[in-house]
């Protein structure tokens, strides 16, 4: 399946999709940091960068644990990924001495997710995000503190055959297409 842009933006965007089906292809500290790096230069408020990326690479001392704290369905083919990524996020900052809530924390971490799935692509990885994971586990087995949300899971792998994968995701593992701009823009005030 291709995909096509309404308008003209460039490749990375349409290229850029979320398999299922990885390989076993290991991926290099090389390459992570790389990833990370892209992840480290996203735009936030105030520029306080409140992301935090915690990750295992597949068959490190601590990746099952972190395996076991996804939802079974994404176990099934995340385990097969290079590496998962943890992305989770401050949520409060400092103002004037004291710490408050901190309103942009999730779209803050987003952009560094976007930053690096863009990145991935250039370098020939594919990423999945999942927000299929139990929290707590996850944190337990992270070791995240409290103050910080986990937004997402991120699976990184080279594309693999999607014969690997139970039928029913298999059946799903193309890129999928987008809504069309005129249900999601709109001038002056939404319908």
């Amino acid at each position: 399946m291709t995909r096509a842009a309404a308008h003209p933006v460039a490749e990375i965007f349409t290229q850029r999709w979320s398999p299922r089906a990885f390989t076993d292809a290991a991926i290099s500290d090389a390459d992570l940091m790389i990833l990370f790096e892209a992840a480290r230069w996203a735009p936030s408020a105030s520029n306080l960068q409140p992301w935090r990326l915690i990750y295992c690479k597949r068959g490190s001392a601590n990746h099952a644990n972190f395996l076991a704290a996804l939802n079974p369905g994404n176990q099934i083919w995340a385990k097969n990924a290079a590496a998962l990524v943890c992305f989770a996020s401050k949520t409060t900052l400092t103002r004037d001495g004291a710490e408050v809530p901190s309103p942009s924390h999730h779209l803050d971490a987003g952009a560094a997710w976007m930053a690096l799935a863009l990145q991935a692509t250039t370098l020939g990885w594919h990423t999945h995000a999942m927000v299929g994971f139990n929290h707590e586990a996850t944190r337990k087995a992270l070791h995240v503190p409290e103050g910080f949300a986990l937004n997402i899971c991120v699976a990184i792998g080279k594309i693999g055959d999607k014969s690997t994968l139970p039928e029913a995701l298999a059946a799903r593992e193309a890129p999928s297409q987008r809504l069309p701009m005129g249900d999601i823009v709109f001038p002056e005030k939404m319908p």
